[in-house]
């Protein structure tokens, strides 16, 4: 790994670690002539909840795909259970095969406008610092609040704890950048050009290129590799839904796609290995050399990336079935909700819509003339012009937040989920206010999770009864599920290749530019919450 040159030479292994190469006898041997050995892979920032899948389920996922370790942002669960729920993910990832790093989630809320169970506190954030597995800050998404220099923001930063932090920042350049970097963030996942990118690896940042499932930036991002080498960069999956996995892989994937487009394989490895592990200060991950956790797959070739064995700790990876705890499961607390409650009063001439952008984070902003109706504005599938409301769920208040979104399709019927970063509250797209009432009522009832109606009743849903986020079937049955709806809802009109992890993005109030919480509409580039109408 450090010369990235191949060499033939045994592996020898002890008590889980390399302890050398060369040529060697063992009690075992495990005859890999002929292959290639890589170390695991890993997983330089994601969100486990993202796949849906509870913990154990997950790593049973990705370790047949060969990501041994990962560095995770809990800051999903925090948004539903606080320090209790991240703690208790902490200790369901103890005796798992897949080593979890978490790093102590910063911002919960992500902003002013969002409504979670409870916020963290900067204590909170120093007791999690004090956990052995927690080993930095996670992403700042109040990149406003650290630009302007908010002291309760980089209060966060400058714990004395630790000085590893993780950053957050969408289309910040210039002298904003230089900001945001002076405070103590040394890397970022959300650049979407090589311009942007470029920029953010020549101020000394590392660069973590992403492949969710909706925000695909690796092949944007990876002519930086191209002209620069692989230093300073690292691969992610952010948010990464269970057809993803299923269908093409995890951070193998990643590694796939960079050698069929021109990276060499030896410097693709590198960027799924030793560069998150040095990043991360993960000393003893990441390599295939003396000292070193003996975590190894066992390739035939260098273009499918396909482990043929994964080795944990010198082993087959071992599984484990994880009970969950009732206080995970009750996690919806919503207020009574009919078809009146989406109703939106006739009123201004114009009106803000929040325009969708296929396979990306982030959106745009229309100014629209409302349809209306019965003295409402209401949506007009004709126009693409579907409602939108957030539901605030965890404290039952009544709270919604209620806009317009095009550029989705929906032509009847609606859907909704509490998945919805990163406060979770309910999130739904709908043209009618019957069916969006029909959405939410069922959550209540099943505990969370994704549910389709139609005609004012519901016609498919997916459980997700751990924390409103994660399910806790397996893998297969959940994909399957997801399918099924996805197929309904492009019956139904809709457009979008990824329409759950779409919809639920809409409500994140720290990627620009118009997004939705329970509070309303948020400006993100001015970072206020404003009117639906215009004047």
């Amino acid at each position: 790994m450090f010369t990235k040159e191949w060499l033939d030479v045994d592996v020898a292994v002890k008590d889980g670690h390399v302890v050398g190469l060369g040529r060697y006898e063992g009690r075992e041997r495990l005859d890999v002539s002929g292959a290639y050995l890589v170390p695991g892979f890993i997983d330089a920032h994601m969100h486990i909840e993202s796949s849906k899948l509870m913990v154990d389920e997950f790593a049973r996922a990705v370790l047949a795909h060969g990501t041994t370790a990962v560095v995770a942002d809990p800051h999903e669960i925090a948004n539903v259970l606080g320090t209790e729920g991240i703690r208790w993910l902490l200790d369901s990832c103890t005796d798992l095969p897949l080593d979890v790093f978490v790093m102590a989630s910063s911002c919960v809320p992500a902003s002013r406008f969002e409504s979670p169970r409870q916020p963290l506190t900067l204590g909170d954030i120093e007791s999690l610092l004090r956990h052995p597995r927690v080993i930095g800050v996670a992403e700042m998404m109040n990149f406003p609040g650290v630009i302007a220099g908010d002291a309760s923001e980089l209060a966060k930063l400058q714990t004395g704890l630790t000085d590893h932090v993780d950053g957050h920042a969408p289309g910040v350049r210039g002298p904003a950048l230089n900001a945001y970097i002076s405070a103590g963030i040394q890397s970022d996942h959300e650049a979407t050009t090589f311009e942007e990118a470029l920029e953010k690896r020549r101020l000394g940042m590392w660069v973590l290129l992403r492949e969710a499932s909706i925000a695909r930036n690796l092949r944007d991002l990876l002519p930086l590799v191209k002209r620069y080498g692989p230093d300073r960069c690292a691969f992610c999956t952010d948010d990464r839904e269970p057809d993803f996995i299923v269908e093409h892989g995890h951070i193998n994937q990643m590694v796939r796609v960079a050698v069929e487009d021109g990276i060499s394989p030896e410097d693709a490895v590198v960027m799924a290995t030793i560069n998150p592990a040095t990043y991360h200060r993960l000393w003893r991950l990441g390599a295939i050399a003396p000292g070193y956790q003996a975590d190894i797959l066992v390739l035939d070739n260098l273009k499918s990336f396909s482990p043929r064995q994964v080795l944990k700790r010198g082993a087959p990876p071992r599984f484990v079935k994880l009970d969950v705890p009732e206080w995970v499961r009750q996690t919806v607390s919503l207020a009574p909700v009919d078809a009146t409650s989406f109703r939106i009063p006739a009123g201004p001439k114009k009106i803000r819509v929040m325009r969708v952008i296929p396979a990306q984070l982030i959106t745009g902003v229309e100014v629209v003339e409302p349809s209306l109706k019965d003295g409402c504005i209401v949506a007009d599938p004709a126009r693409d012009l579907v409602k939108i409301a957030v539901i605030e769920r965890h404290h039952a208040t009544g709270r919604i937040g209620l806009g317009f979104a095009t550029n989705v399709g929906l032509r009847r019927g609606a859907f909704a989920s509490t998945v919805a970063h990163d406060a979770h509250n309910i999130v739904a797209l709908g043209v009618g206010d019957a069916d969006m009432a029909a959405c939410a009522m069922r959550m209540a009832e099943i505990g969370g999770g994704i549910v389709i109606a139609e005609g004012g009743r519901v016609v498919e849903e997916l459980p997700l009864p751990i924390a409103g986020l994660m399910s806790d079937r397996p893998l297969l049955e959940v994909h399957e599920r997801l399918r099924s709806m996805e197929k309904r809802l492009h019956g139904m009109g809709v457009t979008t290749a990824s329409p759950f992890m779409t919809l639920s993005f809409l409500a994140l109030s720290v990627i620009p530019e118009l997004k939705i919480t329970d509070r309303g509409l948020v400006d993100v580039n001015r970072f206020e919450l404003v009117p639906l109408g215009i004047e």
